[in-house]
């Protein structure tokens, strides 16, 4: 890894806050997870250490509301037990978005496999239904990311 495949080093902390939750994926290949993340996802990336292969990423609503993770090429440090192929089974991670079917169109453009196609859902919630298009796919590593956009609500 070179120091032009993932920025110099630095940033600050995230424009949205400290969120109080904050998940880290283990990743095979840190340049490659940046490229999903940022290029085809959306993030930006608020600081980074190089040298240990870290980034800590960041992604705005238009509301001002953002979502945050790390990603950390796999050192061996904080695996609690064995580690294969797909990463993060058993965890989903859903992040809304402003515009969908933008992202769509660059997942489609750059020929991304797609988990389950692009749809519209409404699921209740106590006493009304919640609306969103929804896309899923998978990271590098397999992590599968819910993407979605808000509908609104509509009684049930």
């Amino acid at each position: 890894m070179t120091a032009g495949d993932i920025a110099a080093g630095g940033g600050a902390p995230p424009s949205t806050g400290w969120q109080a939750m904050v998940c880290e994926l283990h990743v095979e290949d840190i340049v490659a997870s940046r490229a999903f993340w940022c290029d085809l996802i959306g993030f930006e990336i608020a600081y980074d250490r190089p040298e240990e292969r870290f980034m800590y990423l960041e992604r705005r609503l238009a509301d001002g509301r953002g979502a945050q993770i790390m990603l950390c090429q796999r050192n061996g440090r904080w695996e609690t037990g064995p580690m294969q192929q797909p990463l993060g089974q058993g965890v989903m991670f859903q992040l809304q978005v402003d515009d969908l079917s933008a992202i769509a169109e660059v997942l489609e453009q750059d020929d991304w496999p797609i988990h389950t196609p692009l749809r519209e859902v409404w699921r209740r919630a106590g006493d009304r239904q919640d609306g969103q298009l929804e896309i899923f796919v998978q990271d590098p590593d397999g992590y599968l990311l819910m993407l979605n956009q808000d509908l609104g609500e509509r009684p049930l």
